[in-house]
């Protein structure tokens, strides 16, 4: 299923869902759709933005790893469950380690932009220098 993620006032993505790799973190963050949250520039895991997902509709939606990586590639959407972090949702843009202040973490690699990537250096550049961007996503 394609996902379409605005940033900001005019950054515009499509991701598709890793269904056959991911299938329940698919369906969990399908059920939470539409979604908006503001994404920060991470703290430790590189070029990469972040949505701490506490308190929101995907807090403890997903308890399982699945497809779990901790070196996305720019655009490949994780979504972290929790455990020796916070739930997060982590956005490469750039060259990107996923990690917390405890170490090295992996996510669940769950969508994968398809259109829009020339667009990621822009993200980047906006979260790290203006600060906060809200972010939306909804079913295309």
């Amino acid at each position: 299923m394609d996902i379409i993620i605005s940033v900001g006032k005019d950054l515009q993505f499509v991701a598709r869902t890793e269904d056959e790799r991911c299938p329940r973190s698919c369906a969990a963050f399908a059920g939470a759709l539409p979604f908006a949250a503001r994404l920060i520039q991470a703290r430790w895991s590189g070029e990469a933005g972040w949505v701490q997902l506490t308190g929101s509709g995907l807090d403890g939606a997903v308890t399982w790893f699945e497809n779990p990586t901790s070196h996305p590639a720019p655009g490949e959407l994780l979504l972290y469950p929790g455990g020796l972090s916070e739930p997060e949702l982590l956005v490469p843009y750039g060259p990107t380690t996923f990690s917390s202040k405890v170490g090295q973490l992996a996510g669940n690699h769950f969508l994968t932009i398809i259109r829009g990537q020339e667009q990621l250096g822009e993200l980047g550049r906006r979260v790290l220098w203006e600060g906060a961007q809200e972010i939306r996503m909804r079913l295309a």
